[in-house]
């Protein structure tokens, strides 16, 4: 089911005032396969109106639509999975909530956390920060390639990284033999949301 290697998530504040819909749209025409809707302000009603707008361009394209926490709004649009995290309901009570045919994945910031999502029924993590990055300031210091590397090795499911990864960092990043990776500014906040996708992309495959 984690058929993707670049996976986008969300950010509406880093949009530079550009409808966050269309900003989605064209990573997606640049080919991004998969997104995590993160928009943790939103009250409900808003949440699930955006969720169902991606749901229908998600399906437009053949791409994931994952949200992050919130299971009763991933039910409500029919997304494809959720994300979840320390401070989430358990992996094992999402699963059971969610279903078998579901993808959950799972934010860890360390390789004790990743393993334990594994064991409950994860199937990816999200591993980082690898990199200082604003939005991961209160995860503690960034792991590195090294820690990055270690995590990759210890999971049988797939890991990806994320944390202030740009195009030019992404070679680097994959010696850690990692599935692929998460951004967020790279994508959201650049001038061009489809040709940076592209650009990651090819960068991700050159360096496969």
């Amino acid at each position: 089911m984690t058929d993707f290697r670049l996976y986008l998530i969300t950010d509406r504040h880093q949009t530079g005032g550009r409808s966050l819909t269309e900003v989605v749209r064209q990573s997606l025409e640049g080919g991004a396969r998969a997104v995590q809707l993160r928009e943790k302000e939103l009250s409900s009603a808003e949440l699930y109106c955006l969720a169902a707008e991606l749901r229908l361009l998600t399906t437009e394209f053949d791409a994931r639509l994952i949200i992050n926490d919130r299971l009763d709004i991933a039910l409500a649009v029919g997304a494809d999975g959720v994300h979840v995290g320390v401070n989430s309901l358990p992996v094992a009570m999402v699963r059971r909530l969610l279903g078998k045919d579901k993808i959950i994945g799972y934010s860890a910031h360390a390789i004790d956390e990743a393993l334990s999502a594994q064991s409950d029924g994860a199937d990816f993590v999200t591993f980082g920060p690898v990199y200082f990055t604003p939005s991961k300031a209160g995860y503690g210091d960034p792991c590195g390639v090294k820690k990055l590397a270690e995590a990759a090795s210890a999971l049988d499911i797939p890991l990806l990284a994320l944390g202030g990864i740009s195009e030019e960092r992404v070679p680097e990043v994959l010696t850690a033999k990692v599935r692929g990776i998460a951004v967020i500014s790279a994508i959201t906040a650049a001038a061009d949301p489809r040709a940076a996708t592209a650009s990651l992309l090819k960068k991700i495959e050159e360096n496969a």
